[in-house]
């Protein structure tokens, strides 16, 4: 059996899809990624199968000069679409949402090429909106989903969001001893997600600096480039514990050890935090539809996250919910026993399975 797996080009699609590469290995004869070209820098690696690349497009609604150089880009790329679904022959494609799926799945559909798509969000988006009315099956993360999709809920099937197999929980001597941590201290992980987040970067290092009890902090920053140096510096004349990353591979090290977690609200990082059944301060990204707003919303509903809104963002809510949550074990303790009455899924297996029995 032949895989063609085609993403867009943030960590939120390329994750999944990742995982579901690795999951489906042993059970295919060839696997390619498709990936737009902006990822070629080489940064994704596969450990099977191989990566091709297409030219992306940021097409919107909105006529004007940058939408024709736009549409451009759009129609190059879905020529390199059809060259790579000609030439590697699937026996399936599937599909991880944005803009740059959309024709790849179009020209299996128009071969008659078994499809699926799966959609990491609460709510879809545009691209998976449209596609989940011509694929063959419809894969989503959170059991509300299905309620957005004007299709027949017979083609929808609850998988979760597939995670990598390496991200799992690590002891503690071992991770005191990777990040040179002391045992007794609290400690804070703060993520803006796969390309970080200047705002959440600035306003978390103003407030953990001018933290209560910051000598009692251990901070892992996960920063993306452009504000590493500037947090480096601020944290060690704050001399705060601190080890920051523009990009962290390891995850399972940073969740393992984590007594608290600040971040954004990308579906990848939620089903990470409920993996590791972690205390979350959210503050959603403001755009792209809202999705954030909404995958937010199954943690707060389920009692294991607090909510800042961005517009809201200062240093002061930041710092004053920090504080709040130092000062109260018993309420970390139950926003962490909150995980426990969700339902365990192994999403990348069950994913797999939809995608074998289409063949």
């Amino acid at each position: 059996m032949r895989v063609l797996l085609v993403t867009g080009s943030s960590g939120g699609h390329i994750f999944p899809a990742l995982a579901l590469m690795d999951r489906l290995k042993d059970s295919c004869a060839d696997l390619l990624m498709v990936l737009p070209n902006k990822n070629s820098s080489g940064k994704i690696a596969v450990g099977c199968g191989s990566i091709r690349y297409i030219h992306d497009s940021r097409l919107g609604l909105k006529l004007g000069s940058k939408n024709i150089r736009e549409a451009y880009f759009f129609l190059i790329g879905a020529w390199e679409s059809l060259r790579a679904l000609i030439e590697f022959k699937p026996d399936v494609v599937v599909g991880f949402g944005s803009l740059n799926t959309v024709a790849l799945l179009f020209w299996a559909w128009l071969f008659r090429i078994k499809t699926i798509i799966h959609e990491q969000n609460v709510v879809p988006g545009r691209a998976n909106r449209l596609l989940a009315k011509f694929v063959d099956k419809v894969a989503v993360s959170f059991a509300q989903t299905g309620s957005y999709l004007n299709i027949s809920q017979q083609k929808v099937v609850l998988t979760g969001n597939p995670l990598r197999k390496d991200l799992v929980k690590v002891g503690r001597k071992e991770v005191l001893d990777f990040f040179d941590f002391k045992e007794g201290k609290f400690n804070i992980l703060i993520t803006g997600g796969s390309q970080g987040s200047h705002k959440l970067n600035t306003v978390c290092c103003a407030a953990l600096t001018a933290c209560h009890k910051r000598n009692d902090l251990q901070l892992i920053h996960i920063s993306g480039e452009q504000d590493l140096a500037l947090l480096k510096q601020s944290y060690a004349q704050a001399q705060i514990t601190h080890k920051v990353f523009g990009f962290f591979p390891d995850m399972q090290y940073a969740y393992s050890i984590a007594d608290l977690v600040v971040c954004r609200a990308g579906a990848t990082t939620i089903a990470e935090l409920q993996r590791f059944g972690l205390p979350a301060l959210l503050i959603p990204y403001p755009f792209a539809y809202g999705h954030q707003l909404n995958n937010a919303r199954v943690l707060l509903e389920g009692g294991s996250a607090l909510l800042i809104l961005d517009e809201e963002l200062c240093v002061e809510k930041i710092r004053d919910k920090i504080n709040e949550l130092m000062n109260e074990p018993q309420k970390l303790n139950d926003m962490r026993q909150a995980y426990a009455r969700a339902r365990s899924i192994d999403a990348a297996g069950l994913l797999a399975d939809e995608v074998l029995n289409l063949n």
